[in-house]
């Protein structure tokens, strides 16, 4: 049985080297929740030399679905979403310092691409667990783009979050590595 790593996001380069595709991790400390609208406004703003609402150096951005909390609860449902729908965005992104990227599904050969050249990672987070996902998420607030509701960037703190390395800086990628494993040799 895999051992299932501990780390401190963000995550920065002496631990960016040591993950491999196929690693399980829990994620620990503070990321960011941004989706399609959000980050066509944050595109935007890096296109124009215009700040982010939070220093995208070493950050960590979870894909997630939307999600209202119930009273009582910090936060509702937090399941990934699709992170393609991100694809447009993320090469830039990624070369002005973003480091990590959690959702779910395979991401475009141009953001792969970036990954390899800037050092940075695709964690992959269990579609249809969001409401076990959402315990590990200890606080949740809205820090830009409150009007879009459900797609406004929160800031979370996690601790146990669990995730799966997809993408590495070295260019592994679980997804292939897992359909290779299983191929049949014709």
């Amino acid at each position: 049985m895999a051992q299932v790593r501990k780390v401190k996001v963000p995550l920065w380069d002496e631990v960016l080297r040591e993950l491999r595709a196929g690693e399980e991790l829990l994620l620990e400390g503070v990321m960011y929740v941004a989706r399609d609208a959000a980050h066509r406004r944050m595109f935007e703003a890096l296109e124009q030399g215009l700040p982010l609402p939070f220093d995208i150096r070493g950050a960590a951005v979870y894909y997630m679905g939307p999600s209202p909390a119930r009273e009582g609860s910090v936060i509702g449902s937090a399941g990934p979403t699709t992170s393609g729908r991100m694809d447009a965005y993320a090469p830039l992104m990624i070369a002005r310092g973003l480091r990590t990227m959690i959702g779910k599904g395979p991401r475009a050969k141009e953001v792969r691409d970036a990954m390899v050249q800037y050092g940075a990672v695709y964690l992959g987070a269990v579609g249809g667990a969001g409401a076990l996902i959402s315990r590990s998420i200890r606080k949740s607030r809205v820090i830009a783009y409150e009007e879009l509701g459900a797609e406004a960037v929160r800031q979370l703190e996690v601790a146990d979050f669990p995730c799966v390395v997809i993408n590495d800086i070295y260019g592994g990628d679980l997804y292939e590595a897992g359909k290779s494993r299983y191929r049949l040799e014709s």
